[in-house]
């Protein structure tokens, strides 16, 4: 069995060897490898310790940055007010309707988080043969439901 110190020596082995693949420690004579960016990059194997750790930190912060981009319930249910105060009328049946105008003052007091949602590409692409020219509230905010 290894001492601790010899594995702490070898994981700085490791590390130092990766730090200078990643710094570009290693040049190639091909010139037009460094014009390609790398797109590939295997998996670490079992015994490779110290990226097997960086792997599962990366992902975790990355999860982590996501989950903070995710809206929470009372920022949903504050959406929902903001949509339901701006409809316009006259409503379809029972389906509450938004116009570009309104949509636009809802984005704007909506928050941060929902910002992403507020655009003419989006409000284009639910758009559906409205003769005023508006979308559904409900499919506006089932939209937001999956895509955040």
């Amino acid at each position: 069995k290894k001492s601790e110190q010899e594995l702490k020596d070898e994981e700085m082995e490791l590390f130092t060897k990766y730090y200078m693949e990643w710094k570009g420690g290693e040049k190639s004579d091909n010139i037009s490898y460094a014009n390609i960016p790398r797109f590939y990059y295997r998996l670490p194997a079992e015994d490779e310790v110290l990226l097997q750790k960086l792997r599962e930190e990366s992902r975790a912060v990355f999860l982590q940055r996501k989950s903070r981009e995710l809206l929470d319930n009372e920022e949903l249910q504050n959406l929902w007010f903001l949509l339901d105060k701006h409809q316009t009328s006259p409503m379809i049946g029972e389906e509450a309707m938004i116009n570009y105008e309104n949509f636009l003052k809802v984005g704007e007091k909506a928050g941060p988080k929902c910002k992403q949602f507020f655009t003419a590409k989006i409000f284009a692409k639910l758009l559906h043969n409205d003769p005023y020219g508006r979308i559904s509230i409900m499919q506006f905010f089932n939209y937001v439901m999956r895509k955040g």
